[in-house]
Protein backbone atom coordinates (compact mmCIF):
# COMPACT_ATOMS: atom_id res chain seq x y z
CA UNK A 1 0.00 0.00 0.00
CA UNK A 2 1.90 3.02 -1.28
CA UNK A 3 1.41 6.50 0.15
CA UNK A 4 0.79 7.77 -3.39
CA UNK A 5 -2.06 5.34 -4.12
CA UNK A 6 -5.84 5.54 -3.99
CA UNK A 7 -5.94 2.51 -1.68
CA UNK A 8 -3.85 4.35 0.93
CA UNK A 9 -6.03 7.48 0.65
CA UNK A 10 -9.11 5.35 1.39
CA UNK A 11 -7.28 3.51 4.18
CA UNK A 12 -6.14 6.78 5.81
CA UNK A 13 -9.62 8.31 5.60
CA UNK A 14 -11.18 5.28 7.32
CA UNK A 15 -8.46 5.24 10.00
CA UNK A 16 -8.79 8.99 10.61
CA UNK A 17 -12.59 8.89 10.99
CA UNK A 18 -12.64 5.86 13.29
CA UNK A 19 -9.67 7.10 15.31
CA UNK A 20 -11.11 10.55 16.10
CA UNK A 21 -14.88 9.98 15.96
CA UNK A 22 -15.36 6.44 17.28
CA UNK A 23 -12.38 5.54 19.50
CA UNK A 24 -11.44 9.04 20.67
CA UNK A 25 -12.71 8.56 24.25
CA UNK A 26 -10.52 5.58 25.12
CA UNK A 27 -6.73 5.85 24.91
CA UNK A 28 -6.20 2.10 25.18
CA UNK A 29 -8.72 1.39 22.43
CA UNK A 30 -7.10 4.06 20.25
CA UNK A 31 -3.72 2.37 20.65
CA UNK A 32 -5.17 -1.07 19.89
CA UNK A 33 -6.79 0.43 16.79
CA UNK A 34 -3.49 1.99 15.68
CA UNK A 35 -1.77 -1.37 16.15
CA UNK A 36 -4.46 -3.16 14.16
CA UNK A 37 -4.35 -0.53 11.38
CA UNK A 38 -0.55 -0.75 11.29
CA UNK A 39 -0.61 -4.53 10.94
CA UNK A 40 -3.18 -4.26 8.14
CA UNK A 41 -0.98 -1.67 6.45
CA UNK A 42 2.14 -3.85 6.77
CA UNK A 43 0.34 -7.05 5.84
CA UNK A 44 -0.87 -5.41 2.63
CA UNK A 45 2.54 -6.24 1.11
CA UNK A 46 2.98 -9.75 2.50
CA UNK A 47 0.99 -10.99 5.50
CA UNK A 48 3.65 -13.64 6.23
CA UNK A 49 6.05 -11.01 7.55
CA UNK A 50 3.62 -9.93 10.25
CA UNK A 51 4.99 -12.81 12.31
CA UNK A 52 8.48 -11.36 11.92
CA UNK A 53 7.61 -7.91 13.21
CA UNK A 54 5.53 -9.45 16.02
CA UNK A 55 8.46 -11.67 17.01
CA UNK A 56 10.88 -8.72 17.02
CA UNK A 57 8.41 -6.73 19.13
CA UNK A 58 7.89 -9.42 21.76
CA UNK A 59 11.59 -10.27 22.03
CA UNK A 60 12.72 -6.69 22.66
CA UNK A 61 9.77 -5.97 24.95
CA UNK A 62 10.73 -8.91 27.21
CA UNK A 63 14.49 -8.35 26.98
CA UNK A 64 14.17 -4.70 27.98
CA UNK A 65 12.31 -5.77 31.13
CA UNK A 66 15.03 -8.34 31.89
CA UNK A 67 17.71 -5.68 31.45
CA UNK A 68 15.90 -3.37 33.86
CA UNK A 69 15.34 -6.06 36.51
CA UNK A 70 18.97 -7.19 36.67
CA UNK A 71 21.40 -5.18 38.75
CA UNK A 72 24.34 -7.32 37.65
CA UNK A 73 26.31 -5.58 34.90
CA UNK A 74 27.29 -8.89 33.31
CA UNK A 75 23.66 -10.07 33.11
CA UNK A 76 22.50 -6.73 31.75
CA UNK A 77 25.16 -7.00 29.05
CA UNK A 78 24.08 -10.58 28.35
CA UNK A 79 20.43 -9.62 27.75
CA UNK A 80 21.48 -6.64 25.65
CA UNK A 81 23.72 -8.93 23.59
CA UNK A 82 20.76 -11.27 23.04
CA UNK A 83 18.71 -8.32 21.75
CA UNK A 84 21.49 -7.12 19.44
CA UNK A 85 22.24 -10.60 18.09
CA UNK A 86 18.56 -11.40 17.57
CA UNK A 87 17.81 -8.21 15.69
CA UNK A 88 20.98 -8.16 13.65
CA UNK A 89 20.62 -11.89 13.06
CA UNK A 90 17.19 -11.40 11.51
CA UNK A 91 18.41 -8.44 9.49
CA UNK A 92 21.53 -10.31 8.41
CA UNK A 93 19.62 -13.39 7.29
CA UNK A 94 16.94 -11.66 5.26
CA UNK A 95 19.08 -8.88 3.84
CA UNK A 96 22.68 -10.12 3.65
CA UNK A 97 22.69 -13.94 3.58
CA UNK A 98 22.90 -14.31 -0.20
CA UNK A 99 25.44 -11.47 -0.46
CA UNK A 100 27.89 -13.20 1.86
CA UNK A 101 27.34 -16.65 0.34
CA UNK A 102 27.82 -15.40 -3.21
CA UNK A 103 30.98 -13.48 -2.32
CA UNK A 104 32.32 -16.43 -0.33
CA UNK A 105 31.93 -18.62 -3.43
CA UNK A 106 33.57 -16.00 -5.66
CA UNK A 107 36.50 -15.65 -3.27
CA UNK A 108 37.20 -19.39 -3.41
CA UNK A 109 36.77 -19.36 -7.19
CA UNK A 110 39.58 -16.81 -7.43
CA UNK A 111 41.82 -19.24 -5.54
CA UNK A 112 40.89 -22.04 -7.91
CA UNK A 113 38.45 -23.88 -5.66
CA UNK A 114 34.95 -24.59 -6.94
CA UNK A 115 32.19 -24.24 -4.36
CA UNK A 116 28.60 -25.38 -4.82
CA UNK A 117 26.84 -23.69 -1.90
CA UNK A 118 23.25 -22.93 -2.82
CA UNK A 119 21.76 -19.49 -2.23
CA UNK A 120 18.14 -19.17 -1.23
CA UNK A 121 15.31 -17.20 -2.76
CA UNK A 122 14.91 -14.91 0.25
CA UNK A 123 12.30 -12.16 0.07
CA UNK A 124 13.41 -8.98 1.82
CA UNK A 125 10.68 -7.89 4.27
CA UNK A 126 9.64 -4.29 3.66
CA UNK A 127 11.01 -1.90 6.27
CA UNK A 128 13.06 -4.47 8.20
CA UNK A 129 16.10 -2.16 8.34
CA UNK A 130 13.97 0.59 9.86
CA UNK A 131 12.00 -1.22 12.55
CA UNK A 132 15.04 -3.33 13.51
CA UNK A 133 17.01 -0.19 14.30
CA UNK A 134 14.00 1.26 16.11
CA UNK A 135 13.67 -1.69 18.49
CA UNK A 136 17.45 -1.91 18.92
CA UNK A 137 17.63 1.71 20.07
CA UNK A 138 14.96 0.89 22.66
CA UNK A 139 16.87 -1.93 24.36
CA UNK A 140 20.15 0.00 24.16
CA UNK A 141 18.56 3.06 25.80
CA UNK A 142 17.08 0.85 28.53
CA UNK A 143 20.52 -0.66 29.09
CA UNK A 144 22.05 2.83 29.29
CA UNK A 145 19.30 3.79 31.79
CA UNK A 146 18.18 6.65 29.57
CA UNK A 147 14.60 5.34 29.58
CA UNK A 148 12.58 2.86 31.59
CA UNK A 149 11.04 -0.12 29.80
CA UNK A 150 7.30 -0.01 29.30
CA UNK A 151 5.19 -2.76 30.86
CA UNK A 152 2.41 -2.30 28.34
CA UNK A 153 3.09 -4.61 25.40
CA UNK A 154 0.29 -3.05 23.31
CA UNK A 155 1.82 0.42 23.57
CA UNK A 156 5.23 -0.95 22.65
CA UNK A 157 3.83 -2.95 19.73
CA UNK A 158 2.04 0.15 18.43
CA UNK A 159 5.29 2.14 18.73
CA UNK A 160 7.23 -0.47 16.72
CA UNK A 161 4.58 -0.91 14.02
CA UNK A 162 3.27 2.68 13.79
CA UNK A 163 2.25 2.66 10.13
CA UNK A 164 3.17 6.20 8.98
CA UNK A 165 6.89 5.57 9.55
CA UNK A 166 7.01 1.77 9.63
CA UNK A 167 8.50 0.93 6.24
CA UNK A 168 10.86 3.86 5.52
CA UNK A 169 11.24 5.94 8.68
CA UNK A 170 11.95 8.31 10.21
CA UNK A 171 13.65 5.89 12.63
CA UNK A 172 12.09 7.03 15.88
CA UNK A 173 13.61 6.70 19.35
CA UNK A 174 11.44 5.23 22.07
CA UNK A 175 12.26 8.23 24.28
CA UNK A 176 10.44 10.46 21.79
CA UNK A 177 7.63 8.40 20.28
CA UNK A 178 6.68 5.80 22.90
CA UNK A 179 5.51 8.34 25.55
CA UNK A 180 3.10 9.74 22.95
CA UNK A 181 1.23 6.43 23.02
CA UNK A 182 0.92 6.68 26.80
CA UNK A 183 -0.86 10.02 27.11
CA UNK A 184 -4.27 11.29 26.03
CA UNK A 185 -4.45 12.81 22.57
CA UNK A 186 -6.89 15.52 21.56
CA UNK A 187 -7.58 16.63 18.01
CA UNK A 188 -5.80 19.89 17.17
CA UNK A 189 -6.97 21.57 13.98
CA UNK A 190 -3.79 23.62 13.43
CA UNK A 191 -1.59 20.60 14.01
CA UNK A 192 -3.67 18.47 11.64
CA UNK A 193 -3.62 21.26 9.06
CA UNK A 194 0.19 21.37 9.18
CA UNK A 195 0.15 17.59 8.73
CA UNK A 196 -2.07 17.89 5.66
CA UNK A 197 0.28 20.50 4.20
CA UNK A 198 3.24 18.17 4.72
CA UNK A 199 1.34 15.34 3.00
CA UNK A 200 0.61 17.52 -0.04
CA UNK A 201 4.21 18.76 -0.19
CA UNK A 202 5.55 15.21 0.23
CA UNK A 203 3.32 13.97 -2.59
CA UNK A 204 4.52 16.87 -4.74
CA UNK A 205 8.14 15.92 -4.07
CA UNK A 206 7.42 12.29 -4.91
CA UNK A 207 5.00 12.47 -7.86
CA UNK A 208 5.97 15.74 -9.54
CA UNK A 209 9.73 15.79 -8.89
CA UNK A 210 10.95 12.24 -8.16
CA UNK A 211 8.72 10.38 -10.61
CA UNK A 212 9.39 12.89 -13.38
CA UNK A 213 13.14 12.59 -12.83
CA UNK A 214 12.86 8.77 -12.70
CA UNK A 215 11.81 8.65 -16.36
CA UNK A 216 15.09 10.19 -17.50
CA UNK A 217 17.35 8.83 -14.74
CA UNK A 218 16.29 5.25 -15.43
CA UNK A 219 16.53 5.70 -19.19
CA UNK A 220 20.06 7.09 -18.96
CA UNK A 221 21.46 4.74 -16.30
CA UNK A 222 20.00 1.65 -17.99
CA UNK A 223 21.56 2.62 -21.34
CA UNK A 224 24.55 4.68 -20.28
CA UNK A 225 26.87 3.20 -22.94
CA UNK A 226 24.82 4.92 -25.65
CA UNK A 227 25.08 8.50 -24.37
CA UNK A 228 27.68 11.23 -24.27
CA UNK A 229 29.12 12.86 -21.15
CA UNK A 230 26.64 15.73 -20.98
CA UNK A 231 23.72 13.32 -21.00
CA UNK A 232 25.38 11.16 -18.33
CA UNK A 233 25.90 14.28 -16.22
CA UNK A 234 22.19 15.03 -16.66
CA UNK A 235 21.38 11.44 -15.63
CA UNK A 236 23.31 11.84 -12.38
CA UNK A 237 21.59 15.20 -11.82
CA UNK A 238 18.15 13.67 -12.40
CA UNK A 239 18.85 10.77 -10.04
CA UNK A 240 20.03 13.17 -7.33
CA UNK A 241 16.62 14.82 -7.40
CA UNK A 242 14.78 11.55 -7.90
CA UNK A 243 16.16 10.05 -4.69
CA UNK A 244 15.78 13.32 -2.78
CA UNK A 245 12.18 13.89 -3.88
CA UNK A 246 11.38 10.22 -3.35
CA UNK A 247 12.77 9.84 0.16
CA UNK A 248 12.14 13.35 1.50
CA UNK A 249 8.65 13.06 0.02
CA UNK A 250 8.01 9.81 1.90
CA UNK A 251 9.32 11.30 5.15
CA UNK A 252 7.13 14.39 4.84
CA UNK A 253 4.06 12.28 4.12
CA UNK A 254 4.86 10.06 7.11
CA UNK A 255 5.28 13.06 9.42
CA UNK A 256 2.08 14.60 8.05
CA UNK A 257 0.02 11.42 8.49
CA UNK A 258 1.32 11.09 12.06
CA UNK A 259 0.22 14.66 12.80
CA UNK A 260 -3.29 13.88 11.55
CA UNK A 261 -3.37 11.28 14.32
CA UNK A 262 -1.90 13.61 16.94
CA UNK A 263 1.69 12.31 16.89
CA UNK A 264 4.97 14.14 16.39
CA UNK A 265 7.75 12.50 14.37
CA UNK A 266 11.26 13.86 14.03
CA UNK A 267 12.25 15.80 10.94
CA UNK A 268 14.20 13.62 8.53
CA UNK A 269 15.34 16.11 5.85
CA UNK A 270 16.32 19.74 6.15
CA UNK A 271 17.08 21.00 2.62
CA UNK A 272 20.28 18.92 2.29
CA UNK A 273 21.23 20.19 -1.17
CA UNK A 274 21.87 23.65 0.30
CA UNK A 275 24.75 22.28 2.40
CA UNK A 276 28.14 23.97 2.31
CA UNK A 277 30.19 20.83 3.02
CA UNK A 278 29.70 17.08 3.41
CA UNK A 279 29.38 17.28 7.20
CA UNK A 280 26.48 19.71 6.88
CA UNK A 281 24.94 17.48 4.20
CA UNK A 282 24.83 14.55 6.64
CA UNK A 283 23.26 16.73 9.32
CA UNK A 284 20.46 17.50 6.85
CA UNK A 285 20.05 14.19 4.94
CA UNK A 286 18.23 11.18 6.47
CA UNK A 287 18.67 12.77 9.87
CA UNK A 288 17.11 9.89 11.81
CA UNK A 289 19.64 7.39 10.41
CA UNK A 290 22.72 9.61 10.65
CA UNK A 291 21.94 10.49 14.27
CA UNK A 292 21.24 6.80 15.02
CA UNK A 293 24.68 5.79 13.79
CA UNK A 294 26.22 8.74 15.62
CA UNK A 295 24.67 7.82 18.97
CA UNK A 296 24.82 4.02 18.83
CA UNK A 297 27.99 3.37 16.84
CA UNK A 298 30.21 6.39 16.23
CA UNK A 299 30.28 7.83 19.77
CA UNK A 300 30.68 4.38 21.45
CA UNK A 301 33.68 3.78 19.15
CA UNK A 302 35.24 6.99 20.44
CA UNK A 303 33.87 9.46 17.92
CA UNK A 304 36.28 12.23 17.06
CA UNK A 305 38.30 11.70 20.24
CA UNK A 306 41.61 9.91 20.36
CA UNK A 307 44.47 9.60 17.90
CA UNK A 308 44.36 10.44 14.22
CA UNK A 309 44.34 6.72 13.43
CA UNK A 310 41.26 6.17 15.61
CA UNK A 311 39.48 9.13 14.03
CA UNK A 312 40.13 7.74 10.54
CA UNK A 313 38.99 4.28 11.64
CA UNK A 314 35.78 5.57 13.18
CA UNK A 315 34.87 7.69 10.16
CA UNK A 316 35.34 4.79 7.78
CA UNK A 317 33.40 2.39 10.01
CA UNK A 318 30.44 4.73 10.36
CA UNK A 319 30.15 5.50 6.64
CA UNK A 320 30.83 2.00 5.34
CA UNK A 321 28.31 0.51 7.78
CA UNK A 322 25.85 3.20 6.72
CA UNK A 323 26.43 2.27 3.09
CA UNK A 324 25.97 -1.43 3.86
CA UNK A 325 22.75 -0.66 5.77
CA UNK A 326 21.32 0.61 2.48
CA UNK A 327 21.84 -2.61 0.61
CA UNK A 328 23.79 -5.86 0.25
CA UNK A 329 25.95 -4.80 -2.67
CA UNK A 330 29.48 -3.53 -3.20
CA UNK A 331 28.08 -0.38 -4.79
CA UNK A 332 26.62 0.71 -1.45
CA UNK A 333 29.86 -0.09 0.38
CA UNK A 334 31.77 1.98 -2.17
CA UNK A 335 29.26 4.82 -1.85
CA UNK A 336 29.80 4.83 1.92
CA UNK A 337 33.59 4.73 1.50
CA UNK A 338 33.50 7.73 -0.88
CA UNK A 339 31.55 9.76 1.68
CA UNK A 340 34.09 8.73 4.34
CA UNK A 341 36.88 10.10 2.14
CA UNK A 342 34.96 13.33 1.62
CA UNK A 343 34.21 13.68 5.34
CA UNK A 344 37.69 12.79 6.58
CA UNK A 345 39.44 16.15 5.90
CA UNK A 346 36.73 17.96 7.86
CA UNK A 347 37.02 15.75 10.94
CA UNK A 348 40.83 15.84 10.90
CA UNK A 349 40.87 19.65 10.72
CA UNK A 350 38.02 20.04 13.24
CA UNK A 351 35.84 21.78 10.65
CA UNK A 352 33.02 19.23 10.66
CA UNK A 353 30.78 21.44 12.83
CA UNK A 354 31.42 24.83 11.30
CA UNK A 355 28.05 25.02 9.54
CA UNK A 356 25.21 24.32 11.93
CA UNK A 357 22.95 27.27 11.13
CA UNK A 358 20.80 27.77 8.02
CA UNK A 359 22.71 29.28 5.15
CA UNK A 360 22.09 32.99 4.53
CA UNK A 361 19.35 32.89 7.14
CA UNK A 362 18.79 36.63 7.04
CA UNK A 363 19.57 37.17 3.36
CA UNK A 364 17.66 36.57 0.14
CA UNK A 365 20.67 35.14 -1.68
CA UNK A 366 23.85 33.36 -0.56
CA UNK A 367 27.20 35.06 -0.84
CA UNK A 368 29.40 34.15 -3.81
CA UNK A 369 31.52 31.97 -1.51
CA UNK A 370 28.46 30.18 -0.15
CA UNK A 371 27.09 29.66 -3.65
CA UNK A 372 30.25 27.90 -4.80
CA UNK A 373 30.38 25.89 -1.56
CA UNK A 374 26.83 24.66 -2.24
CA UNK A 375 27.65 23.93 -5.87
CA UNK A 376 30.83 22.01 -4.97
CA UNK A 377 29.12 19.97 -2.23
CA UNK A 378 26.16 19.13 -4.44
CA UNK A 379 28.46 18.08 -7.29
CA UNK A 380 30.39 15.69 -5.02
CA UNK A 381 27.16 14.24 -3.61
CA UNK A 382 25.67 13.92 -7.11
CA UNK A 383 28.69 12.05 -8.49
CA UNK A 384 28.69 9.74 -5.45
CA UNK A 385 25.03 8.94 -6.20
CA UNK A 386 26.25 7.23 -9.38
CA UNK A 387 27.70 4.48 -7.17
CA UNK A 388 24.42 4.27 -5.28
CA UNK A 389 22.32 3.99 -8.44
CA UNK A 390 24.52 1.76 -10.64
CA UNK A 391 23.83 -1.97 -10.78
CA UNK A 392 27.49 -2.92 -10.31
CA UNK A 393 30.83 -1.34 -9.46
CA UNK A 394 31.92 -1.83 -13.08
CA UNK A 395 28.83 0.01 -14.31
CA UNK A 396 29.49 2.88 -11.92
CA UNK A 397 33.15 3.19 -12.96
CA UNK A 398 32.29 3.02 -16.65
CA UNK A 399 29.52 5.58 -16.18
CA UNK A 400 31.91 8.03 -14.51
CA UNK A 401 34.65 7.31 -17.05
CA UNK A 402 32.31 7.92 -19.99
CA UNK A 403 31.07 11.09 -18.34
CA UNK A 404 34.60 12.49 -18.72
CA UNK A 405 35.98 10.79 -21.85
CA UNK A 406 32.83 11.12 -23.96
CA UNK A 407 31.90 14.61 -22.87
CA UNK A 408 30.19 16.75 -25.46
CA UNK A 409 28.01 19.85 -25.31
CA UNK A 410 25.48 18.22 -27.61
CA UNK A 411 22.08 17.65 -25.99
CA UNK A 412 20.75 14.16 -26.64
CA UNK A 413 17.07 13.28 -26.40
CA UNK A 414 15.51 9.92 -25.70
CA UNK A 415 12.29 8.61 -27.26
CA UNK A 416 10.11 9.29 -24.21
CA UNK A 417 7.29 11.71 -23.58
CA UNK A 418 8.97 14.22 -21.30
CA UNK A 419 11.73 16.45 -22.60
CA UNK A 420 14.96 17.17 -20.82
CA UNK A 421 14.79 20.97 -21.03
CA UNK A 422 11.26 21.08 -19.60
CA UNK A 423 12.32 18.80 -16.75
CA UNK A 424 15.36 20.97 -16.04
CA UNK A 425 13.04 23.95 -15.78
CA UNK A 426 10.83 22.06 -13.34
CA UNK A 427 13.80 21.07 -11.17
CA UNK A 428 15.24 24.58 -11.02
CA UNK A 429 11.79 25.93 -10.13
CA UNK A 430 11.66 23.35 -7.34
CA UNK A 431 15.12 24.43 -6.13
CA UNK A 432 14.00 28.06 -6.10
CA UNK A 433 10.86 27.22 -4.12
CA UNK A 434 12.89 25.30 -1.54
CA UNK A 435 15.46 28.08 -1.28
CA UNK A 436 12.85 30.77 -0.63
CA UNK A 437 11.18 28.59 2.02
CA UNK A 438 14.32 27.04 3.53
CA UNK A 439 13.50 28.44 6.97
CA UNK A 440 10.19 26.56 7.03
CA UNK A 441 9.12 22.90 6.99
CA UNK A 442 7.33 23.33 3.66
CA UNK A 443 6.40 26.09 1.20
CA UNK A 444 2.72 26.35 2.15
CA UNK A 445 3.12 29.37 4.40
CA UNK A 446 2.45 33.10 4.06
CA UNK A 447 -0.32 35.06 2.36
CA UNK A 448 -0.03 33.05 -0.89
CA UNK A 449 -0.50 29.76 0.94
CA UNK A 450 -3.73 28.67 -0.72
CA UNK A 451 -2.56 29.63 -4.19
CA UNK A 452 0.59 27.54 -3.72
CA UNK A 453 -1.44 24.59 -2.42
CA UNK A 454 -3.84 24.84 -5.39
CA UNK A 455 -0.99 24.88 -7.93
CA UNK A 456 0.70 21.94 -6.18
CA UNK A 457 -2.51 19.88 -6.20
CA UNK A 458 -3.16 20.66 -9.88
CA UNK A 459 0.36 19.51 -10.77
CA UNK A 460 -0.07 16.42 -8.60
CA UNK A 461 -3.23 15.40 -10.38
CA UNK A 462 -1.91 16.28 -13.84
CA UNK A 463 1.44 14.49 -13.58
CA UNK A 464 0.13 11.75 -11.31
CA UNK A 465 -2.08 10.44 -14.10
CA UNK A 466 1.04 9.74 -16.22
CA UNK A 467 3.30 8.48 -13.42
CA UNK A 468 4.23 4.79 -13.55
CA UNK A 469 6.79 4.94 -10.73
CA UNK A 470 4.71 4.31 -7.64
CA UNK A 471 7.20 2.42 -5.51
CA UNK A 472 9.43 4.39 -3.17
CA UNK A 473 13.17 3.77 -3.56
CA UNK A 474 13.80 3.24 0.16
CA UNK A 475 11.26 0.41 0.38
CA UNK A 476 14.07 -1.89 -0.81
CA UNK A 477 16.18 -1.02 2.23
Amino acid sequence: MFFNSVSFAVFLLIVFLLYWFVFNKWLRVQNIFILLASYIFYGWWDWRFLALIAFSTVVDFLLAIRIKKNSSVSKRKLWLAVSILTNLGLLGFFKYYNFFIENWIEAWDVLGFKMSVETMNIILPVGISFYTFQTLSYTIDVYRKKIKPTKNVLDFAAYVAFFPQLVAGPIERASHLLPQFQKERAFNYKYAESGLHLIIWGLFQKVVIADSCAVYANGIFNNYEQFNGLTLLAGAFYFAFQIYGDFAGYSNIAIGVARLLGFDLMRNFNYPYFSRDIAEFWRRWHISLSTWFRDYLYIPLGGSRGTVTLKIRNVFIIFIVSGFWHGADWTFLAWGAVHALLFLPLILTNKNKRYVENIASEELLPSLKEFFQILATFTLVMLAWVLFRADTIDDAMNYLKNLVTKFSFEIEYMPIERYSIELMGLIFTFISIEWVHRRFEHPFVGKWKWLKITVAVIMLVTLGVYSNYQEFIYFQF
